[in-house]
């Protein structure tokens, strides 16, 4: 496997105590708080000394440093009731951006993402990826990055790092899918310098649910620390989100929603197993018991959902008694999940927003028949990211990274 640039690994720490920690410990100090202003907030330099304690003349060479790398730009501010010339003040650089990219069973995506964390671009492409290698896919999904790094070059935006997501278990260190089996992947090593050659930070390897939790997060209440996120694709995949931090577990596979049995004789899933959630309640579980064709046929996926809710609109059989079923086993699974982790917030994302209304009340129904105790105290969310949760997760994690270590940029 040909490794990504040193420049996108992280910097190793110097020893603890050192004035260079001390540097960067402040600088991210300071960036935190930029970034942490509302939008219509241009902090001064003398704001920022006030925020985050420090001397005006250390946010002056912390700030120079900032500056010099490109991170925040001055803009000009006049404040209520003042006249004559107006002060300085310092936003996040919008010419800066991380690019995030997904991989599913059927289509591969790209987006870049600004320092806060809004979405600049998003590129889809359907692809059937569950034939092709892992090195067929990347090479595809390249194309489709440099064809996006051609379009942020000539915006003037330049990108600092790059995520991507993909629907199996993942080791981020080795940048390796352990385990994809709606791709057909067994640890297949991914040649990540492939996306995106060199990035100015790092590149990290996410589950694709796991982003798509990260990505909702920005969207939930700033009370809502515990949730756990439900993605629906041709696999089901679940992340958790516990005390406002994501939660995988100490061998980092937590929340593997979709291979939750539900039906120990049921049908072979495969993940090798029998009777899991996925088998009863994925895209393609769902279309084949309202008859409505398999992976096999020429049709596409795309086509054959918008089939189902055609169907669906028109109260048909058996398409309204295929997604019902598919709600009573989510409730099974959500109930046990909601158990088992003790949280009382759960956000559906893919299939499982687009058919909501069907699906609810088969589901609400299993939830109490299963969890009676815990129903009344469920909030069932629906996300809007759509397709492009995954990918602009990945990349917000990147940015925040960037944010708590600007050094990396600076040194």
């Amino acid at each position: 496997m040909r490794q990504p640039a040193p420049a996108a690994r992280a910097a190793t720490s110097s020893a603890p105590g050192t004035v260079g920690d001390v540097r960067k410990a402040n600088l991210s100090r300071v960036l935190s708080v930029i970034a942490a202003a509302g939008d219509d907030q241009r902090l001064s330099r003398a704001d920022i000394a006030q925020v985050s304690q420090l001397t005006k003349a250390s946010v002056s060479s912390l700030v120079a440093d900032l500056l010099a790398a490109g991170l925040v730009i001055e803009i000009g501010v006049h404040r209520d009731g003042e006249r004559g010339r107006p002060s300085v003040g310092l936003v996040l650089n919008p010419a800066r951006c991380v690019m995030g990219m997904e991989i599913n069973v059927d289509y591969i995506a790209a987006g870049l993402v600004d320092l806060n964390g809004k979405l600049l671009a998003h590129e889809i492409l359907p692809r059937t990826n569950h034939r092709s290698t892992a090195s067929e896919v990347l090479g595809a999904l390249g194309e489709l990055s440099q064809g996006l790094q051609g379009a942020a070059r000539a915006q003037g935006l330049m990108i600092l790092g790059g995520g991507l997501a993909v629907p199996g278990l993942v080791n981020e260190e080795q940048f390796t899918v352990l385990q994809a089996p709606n791709l057909g992947w067994e640890g297949q090593e991914l040649d990540v310098a492939a996306l995106l050659p060199e990035p100015k930070t790092r590149f990290r390897l996410f589950n694709e649910a796991n982003a798509s939790a990260l990505a909702q997060q920005h969207l939930m209440d700033a009370q809502d620390r515990d949730f756990l996120f439900v993605s629906g694709e041709v696999g089901i995949g679940g992340g958790l989100i516990i005390d406002g931090e994501l939660f995988v577990g100490p061998q980092g596979h937590a929340g593997e929603l979709g291979h939750v049995v539900i039906a120990p004789d049921g049908k072979a899933c495969s993940c090798g197993g029998r009777g899991c959630l996925e088998t009863v309640a994925g895209q393609e579980a769902i279309l084949a018991a309202a008859n409505l064709g398999s992976a096999a046929d020429r049709i596409s996926r795309q086509e054959r959902m918008s089939q189902l809710c055609q169907a669906l609109e028109t109260g048909a059989e058996p398409a309204v008694g295929a997604v019902a079923g598919a709600g009573k086993s989510l409730g099974i699974a959500v109930a046990s999940a909601m158990r088992l982790y003790s949280v009382s917030t759960v956000v559906f994302g893919g299939h499982f927003a687009a058919l909501e209304q069907w699906l609810r009340p088969a589901m609400e129904a299993g939830l109490q028949a299963h969890a009676p105790s815990i129903a009344g105290q469920a909030r069932l969310l629906c996300s809007p990211l759509g397709q492009t949760s995954a990918l602009a997760g990945a990349a917000r994690s990147v940015v925040g990274d960037l944010l708590e270590a600007p050094h990396l940029l600076v040194d």
